[in-house]
């Protein structure tokens, strides 16, 4: 009898647990399904470079969705590059291989431009001088995301500086595909023409850039500049403490991993924070002309965000939100039930202890950084606006800005657990 009381109490107490676990796992199930729903409707727009058919498609999607969740919706125009590429590629004695013309571009006469062909490494030295040749930049291995990086950047500009002709970049990373790489979006970085090679490609040239052989490098093409959108749903209850959430949708390829995880749960907030958040005003932005450094962003915080003074909570969704882990080495890449842990968590500092208890247990979340410390992308404009209280999150998976991100690099049950845990964070703030 000494024992059964206890015991008894234990499993009454657990037997009455039972439904709400019940219920949080049907609200799991829920939340996944919607996300991979969305997850499908957002791939199925295809390749999402800012302004193109995808990306407003994409665009108009979104704006309906905030619309049917109770919001008034705005699509502010902005101006973004473009360019749709016609012969652009390298050739040196038998060898020929595409190239992806590096905006904003600066296209080669038609027949290209020709030279002794001339490795550059990852330091900007060459084994050769540079007047009238073609650079061979060899970037060393990464997951590369931005022209705007010094390793990519500065051996370029040595090369241009030194009288190179063009530079062709090989940009090597985990999948052996050209990776796209973001750059400025109102005037041309470089001094001449800059092509991207797949490292899978770039063999033959190298062996041909140990001879100085002649090459010639071709990009031609059709661009200019064409207009794109951003969305902003403003849900104004004239509590004067805006709640924000933000994301960006386009970008180079069709970006299941880079941004459809972040796309699902910025959906996913938009339909759950009228009812759970009734004490905030709430604005959802989604912006375009992401990789052109994040022109679309900086235009919105220019004209449609609520201004720092008046914003309780800004939470951005960046990069990589819970993409595919995959296996990398001997045997090429084998996909992983797990999520890529190179997804980073950045909070203002007082939201440091909170946002470890939180994210306890979600890989790379788990160990979150003060704001003050780390930041990148649209995070670092937001912070540096001067909004008081922000949480962000970025991050590179492994075919980031490579086509093949599809619906392999972003399955929805991790998106739907990373969810969970923003939507605890955002309730932990709205009630502090």
């Amino acid at each position: 009898m000494g024992t059964s009381e206890p015991t008894r109490r234990g499993f009454l107490a657990g037997s009455a647990a039972l439904p709400l676990a019940a219920a949080a796992h049907a609200e799991g199930a829920e939340t996944a399904a919607a996300v991979a729903r969305d997850l499908d409707r957002y791939l199925g727009f295809g390749n999402k470079q800012s302004g193109g058919d995808g990306d407003t498609a994409c665009g108009r999607w979104l704006a309906s969705e905030l619309e049917r969740a109770g919001f008034a919706v705005d699509k502010p125009a902005i101006s973004v590059p473009w360019f749709a590429p016609g012969d652009c590629a390298i050739a040196a004695g038998d060898a020929r291989a595409a190239l992806w013309p590096q905006p904003i571009v600066v296209p080669t006469p038609a027949g290209g431009v020709s030279g002794p062909l001339v490795r550059v490494d990852g330091a900007g030295r060459a084994d050769a001088p540079l007047e009238g040749a073609i650079a061979l930049v060899d970037l060393p291995y990464g997951r590369w995301s931005s022209a705007l990086a010094k390793p990519i950047r500065g051996p370029i500009d040595a090369a241009f500086s030194a009288g190179a002709r063009a530079a062709v970049v090989v940009t090597n990373g985990p999948t052996g595909r050209v990776i796209a790489l973001n750059a400025d979006g109102r005037e041309p970085m470089f001094a001449g023409p800059v092509g991207l090679l797949a490292p899978a490609d770039a063999t033959p040239f190298l062996a041909a850039a140990m001879a100085h052989a002649p090459a010639t490098v071709t990009l031609g093409g059709q661009g200019g500049r064409r207009p794109a959108f951003n969305v902003i749903g403003r849900l104004d209850r004239g509590k004067g403490r805006w709640i924000t959430v933000s994301t960006p949708r386009s970008g180079w390829t069709s970006c299941g991993g880079e941004r459809g995880g972040g796309i699902a749960a910025w959906l996913d907030l938009a339909r759950w924070a009228p009812g759970a958040l009734p004490d905030h005003d709430l604005a959802f932005l989604c912006n375009s002309g992401h990789e052109y450094e994040n022109l679309g962003a900086e235009e919105s915080l220019k004209a449609v965000a609520p201004k720092p003074a008046e914003t309780h909570f800004w939470l951005h969704l960046g990069a990589n939100f819970a993409a595919r882990d995959w296996h990398e080495g001997l045997f090429g890449l084998a996909p992983l039930p797990g999520t890529d842990s190179q997804r980073y968590l950045v909070v203002s500092p007082p939201l440091l202890p909170a946002a470890r208890r939180l994210f306890a247990g979600l890989v790379g979340f788990e160990a979150p950084y003060p704001s003050d410390r780390i930041s990148a992308g649209e995070l670092t404009a937001i912070i540096k606006a001067g909004y008081p209280s922000v949480a962000g999150l970025f991050g590179v998976h492994r075919f980031h800005h490579v086509e093949g991100d599809d619906a392999r690099c972003v399955p929805p049950e991790p998106v739907a657990a990373a969810i969970a845990a923003f939507r605890r964070l955002l309730t932990a703030v709205a009630s502090a």
